[in-house]
């Protein structure tokens, strides 16, 4: 059994369905992305997810047990939202220290004690344990010396790690994380990229995030999970999903340009509007005479004199560390980059190619 189950679940908002039976798993310990564009439920599922939204059918397990429909406060499940929902009148220490409010307490006097942590109403050692709990949790985010700091003065990206400290405190079974970096500038959005990841499976957390951006769901996720038309339509590594989108639509939505209709000739070759293509031997293709789409990766296109396509450079732009082609076979537009090794063709080089077999996918 996985770690967490999602099966079948089902909302809709004024009568339209939004989610429509999705069905996905996470293991433990792993960082998942949820995948799609505005509109395709991801932040309800995280709010289902988190108890602030009850599904209308399908079932959440959660180390086994089925959540859904138990309350919030006894989840164990943890949502850090988009815009960090600090407390303004309250220090960095405070609002950390307010995550431990929502620990699990294993009987009434740890309740009481952590209560006492978080209000200050206890003795000198609990307040001691509260100010190490805090200390701890400030300086796995890189805020060391910021426990007196007032979070109105703090930038973009201090905020989000106080909300993350805040988030960790209480040790949940499950963290949520909605955009967790869509409110900050690109460099720091970069910087945070390597360092989110490194931090949650420091402390070992298993973790939900929810982008629409493909590059920061591969940046930060173990398990990438795609949504569209209130459906998962494809879940795997952020590797695999991109090597092999199941369809037409993941391809687009990842950014794959390489589209062309085609019709299947046999059981190894497609012909597509500039020729005919030979597919790798792994690759099973329908009847022949059936159409779908293949998909060319761009790191297949090899520009040789043995090359047996030809086309026409239209496009050439350089961006430091390699070179982005177009090229035109016939009206068909081929994209792919090329790195620094050899001069890039200019506009306007005719030129030959080929196409590793490997690089081709057919989509139905």
């Amino acid at each position: 059994m996985s770690f967490l189950e999602l099966t079948n679940i089902h909302k809709s908002y004024d009568n339209a369905p939004l989610l429509c039976g999705v069905d996905f798993t996470v293991e433990r310990g792993e960082i998942a992305c949820l995948l799609g564009s505005s509109g395709s439920g991801k932040t309800t599922l995280l709010r289902i997810l988190a108890g602030l939204e009850e599904p209308e059918a399908g079932r959440i397990l959660l180390e086994g047990q089925d959540l859904t429909h138990v309350p919030v406060h006894k989840r164990g499940v943890v949502l850090m939202f988009q815009d960090y929902a600090l407390f303004p009148h309250k220090t960095v220490a405070e609002n950390v220290a307010f995550g431990l409010r929502y620990a699990p307490a294993e009987d009434r006097e740890t309740k009481r004690r952590r209560r006492s942590w978080v209000f200050g109403t206890g003795t000198s050692e609990t307040n001691h344990r509260q100010a190490t709990a805090v200390e701890a949790m400030l300086a796995l985010v890189g805020l060391e010396g910021f426990a007196d700091r007032d979070v109105n003065s703090l930038s973009g990206g201090e905020r989000q790690r106080v909300a993350l400290a805040r988030s960790l405190a209480p040790n949940p079974r499950l963290l949520l994380l909605d955009e967790p970096l869509g409110a900050l500038d690109r460099n720091l959005r970069e910087r945070l990229l390597e360092e989110l990841p490194t931090i949650l499976r420091q402390v070992g957390v298993t973790a939900i995030t929810v982008t629409h951006d493909q590059e920061e769901a591969f940046a930060l996720a173990d398990r990438v999970i795609l949504l569209h038309e209130g459906r998962a339509v494809q879940q795997g590594t952020p590797e695999a999903v991109y090597a092999a989108p199941a369809t037409t639509w993941v391809a687009r939505f990842l950014g794959l340009q390489n589209l062309f209709p085609a019709k299947v000739v046999n059981a190894q070759l497609v012909e597509v509007p500039f020729g005919v293509l030979e597919m790798a031997g792994t690759v099973t293709l329908p009847a022949p005479g059936s159409t779908g789409t293949v998909l060319i990766q761009s790191w297949g296109i090899q520009i040789t004199e043995n090359g047996c396509l030809r086309a026409r450079v239209i496009k050439r732009s350089f961006h430091g560390s390699y070179y982005r082609l177009e090229l035109d076979c016939g009206g068909a537009i081929l994209s792919f980059t090329q790195g620094l090794r050899q001069p890039a063709p200019h506009v306007g080089v005719e030129l030959a190619f080929r196409l590793d077999p490997a690089a081709l996918r057919w989509l139905e």
